[in-house]
């Protein structure tokens, strides 16, 4: 199985990118830096111990050799015959042991640079030795230059370790000004994704935490985040606008249907009583009363969907009587039986209507699909809401259905969804007058089998 790693805010995100960028360029630019030095360090001394080297050449070349050799500083040279002998040294430079063995002395005049271990003459750090011939062809011999760098290697020592302190502290004490300063950078993002929150939150909120009619804030500076601010404002005022001319549409066509389906509905009373028409009233009958009803719940979505975050008339409502009036009004079915549990002292703040609206959609949806019975209950919550339940051991709805059964006009492809009787409009209405009371609804498996519709909403106090 897959595991999804936890993304990374978009802070992180940068902060990650600039640190590792920042950290690789110190990298690069330390070791550039070193290397350089080094090589620097290297020329000078080679350019001065070669130097030396070639004075001591052309002496001898002159046959006027001197006893002691002449230096240049903190130098040791000698010169010495083809058999490795000693033939002239400087002062403080071993008179008897050249300075380098046969194969290190080709090294050196093949023109590299030989270290090596000063403690054998005298020196108490390595040796950087260079060389050069001088002589005549007959009789030929080496200069030998050799240069303390025992002072230079511990230099570079020291520069190496301070480069790995002061490297990480800097790296540090960047991540951390720039951690504050994305943060201050990243504010007006905050305070866009705040704002959208707002808006976009479900009718169920109240208080500040919702208001349709808010826009998202537009910082002062002229830059991107401005510019998409005011963009997105402009969306949302044309959305906005289109929502309002669709519930408009609703609404109006909703109520001009009212009429002419109300004097359908009295002809047909009037034919089929007068015994007018056969069968034709009679099987007419239904599909008026469900389209007069289809009519009646787009108007009440319509209306529903106003931006009020509350209903029109909260009042204290008993939940039990309600869910013994419910159970002893809503029309059975042969073998199904309602029953409503007892709720004494439970009572709950919405709109009445519309908390009876709520529960005769469920009640009479799980009617329609019940086998034998339909069970309305009431418990408190701990946390100061009261949860109202109803019941049934029909088939029941797959959980990967249950939030879309919430969409206007769904259908599903099990039975409970091809209900002859039902517009597709009750669990929406149900959910938006939940809603406009501050109360949340949801379906959930009932305990013996079947679905459980709940119903939270604030305790009346």
């Amino acid at each position: 199985m897959a595991l999804h790693r936890p993304r990374l805010g978009l802070r992180t995100r940068l902060l990650l990118i600039g640190v590792t960028g920042v950290a690789l360029a110190l990298l690069v630019g330390g070791i550039g830096f070193y290397q350089a030095l080094r090589v620097s360090t290297d020329r000078t001394l080679d350019r001065e111990a070669l130097s030396s080297a070639r004075e001591v050449a052309a002496l001898v070349d002159e046959g006027r050799l001197p006893d002691a050799l002449p230096t240049s500083g903190a130098q040791l040279v000698q010169v010495v015959d083809a058999r490795q002998r000693v033939l002239a040294a400087s002062l403080g430079a071993d008179r008897l042991v050249p300075v380098l063995d046969p194969a290190e002395l080709r090294a050196a005049l093949d023109g590299e640079a030989v270290l090596v271990d000063g403690a054998a003459f005298g020196s108490a750090g390595p040796l950087r030795v260079r060389a050069v011939a001088a002589g005549p062809a007959d009789a030929p011999v080496s200069v030998i230059v050799a240069v303390q760098v025992g002072d230079v290697l511990a230099a570079r020592r020291a520069l190496r370790a301070g480069l790995l302190v002061v490297f990480p502290a800097v790296l540090l004490v960047m991540a951390a000004v720039a951690w504050v300063v994305m943060g201050r950078t990243l504010r007006p993002v905050e305070a866009l994704r705040a704002g959208a929150e707002r808006i976009g939150a479900p009718p169920s909120a109240t208080g500040p935490e919702r208001d349709r009619e808010a826009r998202l804030p537009v910082p002062a500076p002229a830059d991107e985040i401005r510019a998409l601010a005011l963009t997105l404002n402009g969306m949302l005022d044309r959305l906005a606008a289109a929502r309002d001319r669709q519930r408009s549409f609703v609404a109006d066509a909703a109520h001009e249907l009212r009429s002419p389906l109300a004097s359908m509905r009295v002809q047909l009373e009037v034919a089929q009583r007068l015994g007018e028409g056969g069968d034709l009233p009679a099987e007419l009958a239904p599909d008026l009363e469900r389209l007069s009803a289809l009519v009646e719940d787009l108007l009440l979505l319509a209306r529903s969907g106003a931006d009020s975050p509350v209903p029109a008339h909260p009042e204290r409502v008993e939940v039990g009587a309600l869910l013994a009036e419910l159970a002893a009004d809503v029309p059975g079915r042969d073998g199904v039986r309602v029953a409503a549990a007892e709720a004494a002292g439970l009572a709950v703040h919405a709109d009445p209507g519309e908390l009876r609206r709520v529960l005769l959609n469920l009640t009479s949806n799980a009617v329609r699909h019940a086998a034998s019975r339909v069970d309305l209950d009431a418990v408190a919550e701990p946390d100061g809401r009261v949860l109202l339940r109803v019941s049934d051991d029909g088939p029941g709805i797959p959980a990967a259905d249950r939030e879309r059964v919430f969409q206007r006009f769904a259908r599903l492809d099990d039975a409970r969804g091809r209900d002859a009787g039902g517009s597709g409009l009750g669990l929406p209405i149900a959910a938006e007058l939940v809603a406009r009371s501050g109360g949340t609804i949801a379906l959930t498996d009932a305990p013996g089998g079947g679905l459980r519709a709940e119903v939270r909403l604030p305790v009346a106090r």
